[in-house]
């Protein structure tokens, strides 16, 4: 029980730095408490996914998608963009502490010298990095590719 608790107070906290970003992108005030509720998804999905054993990266991605599902929905219900409410939401699962420990890192090796064990560490912390955002940027962008796939260019 516990667990879960967990997990729904650090989805309510993720649902802060999203409306902020959503008030920093000037999204309307009426629009807000959907950009909250999406990045509280989104985390949720993330850590429950997380907590069963999957991957960061996949785990990512299936909670971006999920994001992305559902701004759709809403973009179609309110005829808003669907970017109004999905950028936003993503913004709590940006992968900072891996680039920041990657920058370190590199910091270290210019530094000190470069040492096998260090650039083992620095290259890992880059590529999940570059897969966190990678899957952040294709799992935003799938439900909106097939979902209007068959509708005419012009």
């Amino acid at each position: 029980m516990s667990a879960l608790l967990l997990l729904l107070t650090n989805a309510l906290i993720a649902a802060v730095p999203a409306v902020g970003f959503a008030m920093a992108f000037n999204v309307p005030q009426r629009y807000l408490w959907r950009c909250g509720a999406a990045g509280a998804l989104g985390f949720a999905v993330r850590g429950s996914l997380m907590a069963v054993g999957a991957p960061i990266e996949w785990a990512t991605f299936v909670a971006a998608a999920c994001i992305g599902w559902v701004t759709a929905l809403w973009a179609r219900r309110t005829l808003a963009p669907m970017q109004l409410y999905g950028v936003a939401a993503i913004i709590p699962m940006i992968p900072g502490s891996y680039a920041f420990n990657t920058v370190i890192g590199l910091v270290e090796m210019s530094a000190v010298g470069a040492s096998e064990p260090l650039m083992e560490q620095v290259l890992v912390n880059g590529i999940k990095t570059v897969f966190i955002v990678g899957a952040l940027s294709v799992g935003l962008a799938l439900p909106s590719l097939l979902y209007y796939r068959n509708r005419s260019i012009v």
